[in-house]
């Protein structure tokens, strides 16, 4: 999927740094890294949040990880997420936009980071994202703030 041709309206992209395994734990020290926690947590925000983002004018959402596809897939029939999450395991994206990454197990992953955009166009860019559980709600209040296309 090319995110330069998503939507041709308001839509929303949140990148996360990681999608649990199914049925296994996180990586014994996650939650001690600033910002790794509350994956599952956000991804339900937005979902809890869909019909109020759907209101608000945001057309689509995304989500997008380093995640295998296979992780994503069983996230969003668990949790029964509205929405598509995207796979970029070879970080495509950071690559084109220079995004925040950082270093865990031996791994690299994303970090916490939502843009608003209309068609190709980053009207807004949450970063830091934190608190993640309450992340969506942020996204609202901001778009409650801002109507399509001013920015801030």
């Amino acid at each position: 999927m090319r995110l330069d041709s998503v939507c041709t309206g308001r839509w929303v992209l949140f990148i996360y740094p990681l999608t649990g395994k199914p049925g296994e734990d996180v990586p014994r020290g996650w939650n001690e890294i600033p910002g790794a926690r509350g994956c599952s947590q956000e991804a339900c925000g937005f979902r809890d949040h869909f019909e109020e983002l759907s209101s608000h004018g945001i057309d689509r959402v995304l989500a997008l990880s380093s995640d295998r596809h296979e992780y994503q897939v069983a996230l969003v029939r668990r949790f029964r997420l509205p929405y598509q999450m995207l796979s970029d395991p070879k970080f495509e994206l950071e690559t084109a936009m220079d995004l925040p990454t950082f270093e865990a197990f031996g791994q690299r992953l994303y970090k916490r980071l939502t843009m608003v955009l209309t068609a190709d166009t980053i009207e807004h860019v949450f970063y830091p994202v934190f608190p993640p559980d309450t992340h969506a709600a942020e996204v609202l209040y901001w778009l409650r703030q801002n109507s399509a296309g001013t920015g801030a």
